[in-house]
C-alpha cells in the first residue's frame, strides 16, 4: 500500500481503536452512578471493569493467531460487529449482573479490535516507520482517554440522555468505521492451507487466568487467605496455566508463541508490558471513583480533573513516536517512560481525601507521560523481532500480557480497596456508635441515600484508601523499569518482513 492508501485505511483503523478505547473511558467516570442506580456493590463495581478486561485478555491471543491464519480484514469486520452489538445491549440492562455479562461480551470485541489494529498496521508499514504511526495511535489513545471521561460526565449529568448513552456512543462510530474500512483497507493475504487453531491452549489460558482472578476478588471477604478455597483455586489456576504452557510448546500453531517469548528482548518487553498494564489500568481506573466519591465532584468535573494524565499520554506518545522513527532506537524512550511512570505513581501514593488538586494533577501528568513513552514502544520491540507470518501471534501475545496485567491490577487493587474501605468505614461507624454490621448501606456506592455523617465517613474512607493503591502501582511500575534496563539497544528494521534466519538462530538485528 502507498503512503496515501495507508493514511486512508489508517483513518478507519483509528476510528475503530477510538471506539474500543472510549468504551472504557467514557464508562469509567460514570460507573459510580451506574452501579449506584443499579443498586450494585463495590465488588460488582470492580467486576464491571474486570469482566471486560478478562474477556479481552483471554481472547486477545486467539484473535492475534487468527490474524496469522485467516483474512485480517474479515476478522476485523467480525470484531466490529461483536463489539457494536454488545455496546448496544449494555445500554439496555436492568441490573449489574446483566451489565457484567454483557461487558464480558464487549470485551471479546475490544480485545480483537486492539490487537487487529496493531497487526494490520504492522502488515502495512515497517517497524521503523511504525514509530511515526504509533504517534497517531497515541493521539487516539489520548483523545479517547481525555474525551471519554468528559463525554461520560456530560452524558451522565444530562437528564435527557442518561448513563445508557455511555454505551450507545460506540455504535455509530463502529458503523462509520466499518463502512470506511470496507472501501479503503486492501491487504495482500496469502491463503494458508491445513491451518489449525490452538483452541485447547486458548481454553486452558482463559480458564487458568479466570480462576486466579476469581480467587483475588473473593479472598479476604468470602473466605480467608489461608483456607481450603484458597488452596483449591490457586492450585487449580497453577495446574491449568502449567498445562497451557505444555500445550503451547507442543502444538504447531500456538496461540502464545513460546519460542518468541524465550528470546531476551521479547521476554523483557513482555515483563515490562505486564508491569505497565498492571500499574496503568489498575491505578487509573479508580481515579474517577476517587474524585466523585471522596471529593464530591460531579462526573463531568471528575472527567476534567483527569485531563493532566491524558494530556501527558498525548504529548509523550506523539513526540516519542516521531523520535523513534527518526533514530530507529526505542530503548531510551522505554527506560525514560517507565521511570517517569514510577515517579508519577509515587507522587499519587501520598494522597488522601484532602490532597491539593494541583499536586494530584502533576502526578497524573507524569503517569500519562510515562505510559505514552513506553506502552506502544514495547509492542514495537516484539514486532521488530518476528517475521511477518508471526506478527499476529507476537502482537497478540504482548497485548495479552499487557491486558492480563491490567486485569490483575484492577482485581488486586479493587480487592485491596474494598477491604481497606470496609475497615475504615467500620472504624468510623463505631466512633459514631453505629453497629458496622448494620452500617446504613456502607457497602453501597449511593451516597445520596445515606445520612450525612455516614456519607462523610465513606468519603474519607475512599480518599484515604486510594493512596495505598498508587503505592502498589508505583512498585509494579518500578519492576517494569528494571526490565527495560536490560533490553538490547537494537535499531528498528526498515522492512515490513524480517529476513529469514536458519532455525534455532536469533534474528539479525542491528545494534545501536
Amino acid at each position: 500500500m502507498t503512503h496515501r492508501e495507508v493514511l486512508r485505511a489508517l483513518s478507519g483503523l483509528l476510528m475503530v481503536l477510538f471506539a474500543a478505547m472510549v468504551s472504557s473511558t467514557v464508562v469509567s467516570v460514570a460507573l459510580p452512578q451506574i452501579v449506584g442506580d443499579l443498586e450494585g456493590t463495590q465488588s460488582q463495581y470492580t467486576w464491571v471493569v474486570t469482566a471486560t478486561l478478562l474477556a479481552s485478555t483471554a481472547s486477545t491471543p486467539v484473535w492475534g493467531k487468527l490474524a496469522d491464519l485467516f483474512d485480517k480484514k474479515r476478522l476485523l469486520q467480525v470484531a466490529i460487529c461483536i463489539f457494536a452489538t454488545a455496546s448496544l445491549l449494555c445500554g439496555l440492562v436492568e441490573n449489574t449482573g446483566q451489565l457484567i455479562a454483557l461487558r464480558a461480551v464487549q470485551g471479546l470485541g475490544m480485545g480483537a479490535l486492539q490487537v487487529l489494529v496493531q497487526v494490520i498496521i504492522g502488515a502495512m508499514v515497517s517497524p521503523k516507520e511504525r514509530g511515526r504511526y504509533n504517534g497517531y495511535l497515541g493521539g487516539v489513545m489520548a483523545v479517547s482517554t481525555v474525551g471519554g471521561p468528559l463525554l461520560g460526565g456530560a452524558i451522565t449529568d444530562a437528564d435527557w440522555l442518561g448513563w445508557q448513552w455511555c454505551f450507545f456512543l460506540a455504535v455509530p462510530i463502529c458503523v462509520v468505521a466499518f463502512a470506511m474500512l470496507s472501501r479503503t483497507l486492501h491487504l495482500a493475504e496469502a491463503r494458508r492451507t491445513g491451518v489449525k487453531v490452538d483452541y485447547l491452549g486458548a481454553t486452558l489460558i482463559a480458564a487458568g487466568v479466570s480462576l486466579l482472578l476469581l480467587w483475588v476478588t473473593f479472598v479476604g471477604n468470602d473466605f480467608d487467605w489461608i483456607s481450603w478455597q484458597t488452596a483449591v483455586m490457586c492450585a487449580g489456576a497453577v495446574l491449568l496455566l502449567g498445562a497451557a504452557v505444555v500445550v503451547e510448546t507442543k502444538v504447531r500453531e500456538p496461540v502464545v508463541p513460546v519460542h518468541v517469548l524465550k528470546r531476551r528482548d521479547p521476554a523483557l518487553a513482555t515483563v515490562a508490558s505486564l508491569a505497565v498494564g498492571m500499574a496503568m489500568f489498575g491505578g487509573a481506573v479508580f481515579l474517577g471513583q476517587y474524585f466523585q466519591i471522596s471529593r464530591g465532584f460531579s462526573p463531568t468535573e471528575a472527567g476534567l480533573l483527569t485531563i493532566p494524565m491524558m494530556f501527558g499520554v498525548m504529548v509523550a506518545s506523539a513526540v516519542a513516536g516521531r523520535l523513534v522513527s527518526q533514530s530507529g532506537r526505542v530503548k531510551p524512550y522505554i527506560i525514560a517512560g517507565t521511570l517517569v511512570l514510577t515517579g508519577g505513581f509515587a507522587m499519587l501514593a501520598t494522597i488522601d481525601h484532602t490532597t491539593n488538586l494541583v499536586f494530584m494533577g502533576a502526578g497524573m501528568f507524569l503517569v500519562g507521560t510515562g505510559v505514552g513513552m513506553s506502552m506502544q514502544n514495547l509492542v514495537l520491540v516484539v514486532q521488530n523481532s518476528v517475521p511477518l507470518r508471526e506478527l499476529g501471534a507476537a502482537s497478540g501475545a504482548i497485548t495479552f500480557f499487557r491486558s492480563l496485567g491490567g486485569t490483575i491490577g484492577v482485581s488486586v487493587l479493587g480487592a485491596v480497596l474494598a477491604n481497606q474501605v470496609a475497615d475504615k468505614i467500620a472504624d468510623g461507624l463505631a466512633a459514631l456508635g453505629i453497629d458496622a454490621g448494620a452500617g446504613g448501606g456502607s457497602s453501597s456506592l449511593n451516597l445520596d441515600a445515606m445520612p450525612e455523617p455516614v456519607a462523610e465517613i465513606v468519603r474519607a474512607a475512599y480518599g484515604d484508601a486510594t493512596g495505598h493503591l498508587f503505592l502498589i502501582s508505583a512498585c509494579i511500575a518500578a519492576a517494569g523499569f528494571v526490565a527495560a534496563l536490560f533490553l538490547s539497544p537494537v535499531e528498528l528494521r526498515e522492512t515490513v518482513d524480517l529476513a529469514e534466519t536458519p532455525p534455532g538462530e536469533e534474528p539479525a538485528l542491528a545494534n545501536g
